[in-house]
């Protein structure tokens, strides 16, 4: 397949600039595989699609203010880090801009010399591996000095950087949100626990690779970005209990989907652990353990437009996607959502 078979044209005032006031009332557009039919209705309107004994499987990973602007120690010159992945405590592989700057042995300085940084090595895909030199929890730290590194298509500010979190978000670690679980309010996640809904916790850390346009016009020869992953073993039990009783697994999010797949065995029971992952799902992937799908917008040629694609078909997506375009959907990160089942 080709990246140009997963393009369509979104006019640029359907790309949400900002987040609705109330989280759970975004529209929702229900696909119904089986049928071939879809059904408009507002996000909330999702508990009337879930049964007593699914598992809804969130990620619960957090946004860290990842973006950081600071100068070269040397000579002043201006700097952007944007935070990737932890090594260890005070290193990190980071993508800087202009990269020119950001030589081995150069360092930098951000929030009024608070926090400083020296580059350490370069990485295959032209990034930087830098160590950061503070006092005190380097998490507090970035609080004080990063920025929330939003989208790229997103121009507006955003007032409340919580709008960029999901209700549930703990652990620290991603570049970015995974936007699907933006749309559950305390309200909706404990109606659906008041139905007998189990909800599960897992991790992925969100890379700004999510972001990265694919490059190959043959799908096939795309290197897909990786991401940290984490499944307890109370999760993965949860899970396997659920399909076990013959409820369904229910992915909130692309990011959710990718961690299942990805710690799945071929006989769709979940693993716990930790690790990375790289799998790329497109159309012809057969799931192992995820039956629904909760999911954004996404953008045209995207890794998770081809996901996506792998549940329903290209050719259904495209049509989709086009009713959801004459109904004025909102898309993309602060956008209206899709339940596929």
């Amino acid at each position: 397949m080709k990246v140009s078979d997963f393009d369509y044209e979104l006019p640029e005032r359907l790309i949400a600039q900002t987040p609705l006031e109330k989280r759970d009332e975004s529209r929702l557009l229900v696909v119904h595989r089986k049928t071939k039919s879809i059904e408009h209705r507002v996000f909330k309107d999702i508990i009337e699609y879930l049964n007593p004994g699914d598992c809804l499987v969130i990620n619960d990973t957090k946004v860290i203010p990842a973006r950081l602007l600071g100068k070269r120690k040397d000579t002043g010159g201006k700097m952007e880090f944007v935070l990737l992945s932890r090594e260890n405590d005070d290193t990190w592989r980071v993508l800087v801009k202009p990269g020119k700057r950001a030589q081995i042995g150069t360092r930098f300085v951000f929030g009024d010399g608070i926090l400083e940084a020296e580059v350490t090595g370069i990485t295959e895909e032209g990034g930087r591996t830098v160590r950061f030199f503070f006092e005190g929890v380097f998490q507090e730290v970035l609080d004080k000095v990063g920025i929330m590194p939003l989208p790229p298509y997103i121009h507006e500010e955003l007032k409340d950087k919580n709008r960029y979190q999901t209700v549930y978000a703990r652990h620290d670690g991603s570049a970015a949100a995974p936007t699907a679980g933006l749309h559950f309010s305390p309200a909706l996640l404990n109606r659906l626990e008041e139905k007998a809904v189990c909800i599960s916790r897992v991790t992925l850390h969100v890379g700004l690779g999510t972001f990265r346009p694919v490059k190959a016009e043959d799908i096939s020869q795309h290197v897909m970005h990786r991401e940290s992953y984490e499944v307890t073993e109370a999760a993965a039990a949860e899970i396997n209990e659920a399909r076990r009783r013959g409820g369904r697994i229910v992915a909130v999010g692309t990011t959710s989907l990718r961690t299942l797949e990805s710690v799945a065995d071929d006989k769709g029971i979940v693993h716990p652990g930790r690790g990375e992952t790289d799998l790329f799902i497109v159309p012809g992937y057969r799931f192992k353990v995820v039956d629904v799908l909760i999911t954004n917008f996404h953008l045209p040629k995207s890794t998770l437009l081809m996901m996506v694609s792998a549940m329903t078909g290209r050719e259904e997506i495209l049509r989709i996607y086009q009713e959801a375009i004459a109904r004025e959907y909102r898309f993309f990160s602060f956008g209206d959502a899709m339940f596929i089942e």
